[in-house]
């Protein structure tokens, strides 16, 4: 017989509002409005905005959310229960919900006994009521409300009955949803999966919601363990921001979810989508994207020692969990002085180099790759470099100058610091010498360098340097260590990387300022 597809999982975006909690983020009014169409366009249900009323920037985010013009997601208001001994009608926290005028209303309740005693002061019967006059008064005007049980698992542990007569409580009220909250982010995976459980069994899954944190490192596999549990809706926030260590990674959650869990959700056609739109929370956040995100990040599909690579270049699934392309990623090669033939024939191959991995220079090339590693260099930024490198072992390296010289003198003049950089080159057969100052050592060597280049290649002045890092190599030999540089470099068209490594730190940017340079002039 034919089975019926699966319900799709509701999907709760949280990040404008518990993501914000977290330490360091931050978004303005314009970026609120901006995550809002983002996450509708990726097809979430739901987007949690706020606490209206409780900040000038809340209160101007609704009064321009309410003029969205959504596609599919629903945005919500977030607040709590009416005042112990108050009338919901009359209670000023729900009435600046309403005013809020958002169509979806989420509101958290007390569910453990010992917060109802000591947090609210009241008794258990009257938290009771508090729940449902709320949840009843809000839908008796006509909006969706969705019921956050806080410290649900804590208080289902500390008191099974109560806490499921709490959500009996915004059941009968008109709560849609009850979404059970792991507060404290520390339970284990089996005692969400049996409280979940429970829920489910009393409720029906189409009306059960999991709400986790990542306190013990494992928000994602309980979010994970409540939907295996039967609940239909999960609360997450982007990159797993949230207070203390954050919330639940949806951007963790939906992969496993519709990948591996065979379920589905309104975002599904959508996941190609998923590595940038993680990178686009990172921007508006201003936060360096975790290169190790699963999925994700730059390094999740990254191959590093030539057996991997090489067998993932035959059957990309041995080593790669999932096509990277389903979640917007790709499959990159690194070469380090574990490569052997084929990783680093892949990565010549990644670079548009074609590479042969019986070519006779080949094993000149593995071996000078392992002594420089050894020395420091790396070349996982820097592919310019890599690729010099790879023409010089096969002989096919072009010298479009030769350095004769260069010279660098620092000099405070006053209140003034100055560099200034003297180069010699030879260039088609002829000496060029050129001095250049700057405030500091590393910019007027590049100048001076480029000067001496750019009669005989006058394209080079379309190079800027993007980026410049450097990074102390065995610390332990104090101000005799040595230094690696990896400098960005562009174009207008083009973006490279390339390193210098050196116990002397002008020399070592030097050889990554050179090498930025020759690889401009090998790109036609």
């Amino acid at each position: 017989m034919p089975t019926n597809p699966p319900i799709p999982v509701k999907i709760y975006d949280t990040t404008l509002r518990d993501g914000t909690q977290g330490e360091g983020i931050s978004f303005s009014v314009t970026d609120k409005l901006l995550i809002a169409q983002k996450l509708d366009q990726f097809g979430v249900d739901y987007i949690e905005g706020g606490f209206p009323g409780s900040n000038p920037r809340d209160i101007a985010f609704f009064a321009e959310a309410k003029n969205l013009k959504l596609k599919h997601a629903r945005m919500a208001a977030f607040g709590s229960t009416r005042r112990a001994g108050a009338v919901a009608s009359e209670d000023p926290q729900l009435r600046t919900l309403l005013d809020s005028q958002m169509p979806v209303l989420t509101i958290v309740g007390k569910t453990w006994s010992l917060h109802v005693a000591e947090i609210l002061r009241t008794t258990p019967e009257e938290n009771l009521a508090m729940i449902e006059d709320s949840v009843r008064y809000l839908v008796a005007q006509g909006r969706e409300v969705i019921y956050d049980a806080e410290h649900f698992f804590d208080g289902y542990l500390d008191n099974p009955d109560y806490a499921l007569r709490t959500l009996e409580a915004a059941a009968r009220g008109g709560a849609s949803n009850l979404t059970l909250c792991e507060t404290n982010g520390g339970k284990l995976v089996p005692e969400v999966s049996r409280i979940v459980a429970a829920a489910v069994a009393r409720f029906g899954g189409d009306k059960i919601g999991v709400h986790c944190h990542n306190d013990s490192g494992l928000g994602v596999a309980v979010s994970l363990a409540g939907i295996d549990a039967g609940a239909g809706l999960v609360q997450g926030t982007m990159n797993g921001y949230g207070e203390r260590v954050g919330n639940a990674n949806l951007i963790t959650i939906l992969p496993n979810l519709l990948l591996k869990m065979n379920r589905t959700a309104h975002c599904a056609p959508n996941l190609a989508e998923l590595r940038d739109l993680s990178l686009y929370f990172d921007e508006l956040a201003n936060l360096r994207p975790d290169p190790k995100a699963p999925y994700v990040g730059h390094s999740a599909f990254a191959h590093k020692g030539g057996l991997h690579a090489n067998a993932a270049q035959k059957v990309a699934r041995s080593y790669e969990h999932i096509d990277p392309a389903l979640v917007g990623n790709r499959t990159r090669v690194l070469v380090s002085d574990m490569a052997g033939r084929s990783s680093l024939a892949l990565k010549a191959k990644e670079m548009g180099v074609e590479l042969d991995a019986a070519h006779p220079g080949m094993k000149n090339l593995i071996e000078e790759l392992k002594e420089r590693e050894f020395r420091g260099y790396e070349y996982e930024a820097a592919d310019a470099s890599f690729k010099l490198l790879v023409s010089k072992s096969l002989g096919q390296r072009k010298d479009f100058f030769e350095v004769e010289s260069y010279r660098v003198i620092i000099e405070r003049r006053g209140a003034e610091l100055l560099a200034e950089a003297t180069v010699k080159l030879k260039v088609n057969g002829e000496s060029v010498h050129t001095v250049a100052e700057e405030s500091g050592p590393i910019g007027a060597l590049d100048q001076a360098l480029r000067r001496a280049l750019e009669k005989a290649y006058p394209r080079l002045r379309e190079l800027t340097l993007r980026d410049y890092k450097v990074r102390i190599l065995e610390s332990n030999l104090g101000a005799g260590s040595r230094t690696r540089v990896l400098i960005e470099s562009g174009d207008g068209h083009r973006i490279w990387g390339t390193v210098g490594v050196s116990d002397n730190i002008i020399d070592a940017s030097w050889e990554a300022l050179r090498e930025a340079v020759e690889f401009m002039l090998t790109q036609g």
